[in-house]
């Protein structure tokens, strides 16, 4: 069997392409929509059988935040629920609002300078699909350009999952010591030890059967040490720690090495954004802003039951960490509805931490708990 993006690139095959898109119906040039605030804008609505190819968004907003208050949200034949959910910029790969060039081979964010939204994913439906875009900011969208390309099929097989994103978020605290240490690199005691992933950062939770091929995880460190420790788990299908694929490291996982703090765009992995690169302050060892994704395109965690894909905030989830993602996969319908979305509010980005909260904060440490040596050496 042939494997790879152009393996079946000559395969003759039975469909009619089809385009969705913002053209002036007038014949014009306002090739674009309009969202107001609080608005649901219909992408597409398709019925029958078929598979989205390729969709292409740019938007023009006076909302700074736009990315992260426009919710997209993706329904596959009738299901009332959403199968994809998330901010419109961290499912194309923009964390926190921002726009930078983002490369790989489903998804990117192409110039200029990250403002044209792409994704190659293909969505197949069996009877109906929808596509909308709500804002929940606070500005209205003054132009919102999109192409949504698909083929029409007589009929797509019940082997086709349908593709399946959700958005989650979190701020971490350090679960595994006491006294609300922050435990990373033994700084403070030894290493606990972790024999579960009840406190780990969620990726997914899904039941049904399909198969689970990747994440955009995006993480805004609070601290200038290392927050990649923490391991990578799969269970599937209801099955025990330490399950069938458990990991040894977040660099690991995302196919890196040695805490890597630099920009590197593969088809499949990489660093889309790094604080360490002039992004936040290089000053500042991980402190900032990190976009780490893998996808598994030729790897996918396939479960029959269910699956539930998670990964450690630190060594043993020692660490507090502003944590966002979007993880995708395929399955059967029904599937499950996701917990609720966070409100705008909820979702509007943490500042990173600068050296000058830094110094303020060593300053404060020192005057409370030292004797006034330079450098705050306890006492």
């Amino acid at each position: 069997m042939s494997h790879g993006p152009l393996a079946n690139i000559s395969q003759i095959v039975d469909a009619r392409s089809k385009r969705i898109s913002s053209y002036d119906r007038s014949g014009g040039n306002g090739d674009n929509i309009q969202i107001p605030v609080g608005a649901t804008a219909e992408l597409a609505a398709i019925a029958g059988a078929g598979i989205i190819k390729h969709i292409w968004i740019t938007i023009s907003c006076k909302d700074e935040l736009h990315r992260r208050n426009l919710v997209l949200r993706m329904y596959w034949d009738g299901q009332e629920h959403p199968s994809v959910e998330a901010p419109i910029g961290e499912f194309f790969g923009q964390g926190w609002g921002l726009k930078y060039n983002f490369v790989s081979l489903p998804l990117a964010a192409a110039p200029a300078g990250g403002n044209a939204l792409v994704s190659y994913f293909p969505m197949p439906f069996g009877s109906g699909a929808r596509i909308t875009v709500e804002n929940q900011g606070m500005e209205p969208v003054d132009a919102f350009y999109y192409y949504v390309d698909y083929e029409e099929h007589d009929s797509i097989p019940a082997s086709q999952g349908r593709f399946h994103a959700w958005y989650h978020q979190e701020m971490t605290r350090p679960e595994s010591t006491t006294g609300d240490v922050e435990n990373e690199w033994e700084i403070f005691d030894t290493f606990a030890k972790n024999p579960s992933d009840k406190d780990n950062y969620l990726f997914m939770e899904a039941a049904g059967t399909g198969h689970y091929v990747g994440v955009n995880y995006y993480i805004n460190c609070p601290t200038p040490v290392w927050y990649g420790e923490g391991d990578d788990m799969f269970l599937v299908d209801g099955e025990p720690w330490p399950g069938s694929a458990h990991g040894t490291g977040t660099e690991d996982y995302f196919n890196q090495s040695w805490c890597p703090d630099e920009i590197y765009l593969h088809p499949y992995f990489g660093t889309a954004r790094a604080p360490g690169r002039g992004n936040d302050d290089p000053r500042c060892g991980w402190l900032g802003r990190t976009h780490v994704y893998r996808f598994h395109l030729e790897d996918p965690i396939r479960f029959k039951k269910s699956l539930r894909a998670s990964i450690e905030h630190g060594h043993a989830n020692c660490l507090t960490l502003d944590l966002a993602s979007v993880a995708y996969w395929y399955q059967t319908l029904p599937s499950a509805p996701f917990p609720p979305l966070p409100s705008a509010e909820d979702r509007k980005p943490r500042q990173p931490v600068g050296v000058v909260d830094m110094h303020r904060w060593r300053d404060s440490w020192r005057r409370e708990k030292s004797s006034g040596e330079r450098y705050g050496s306890e006492k």
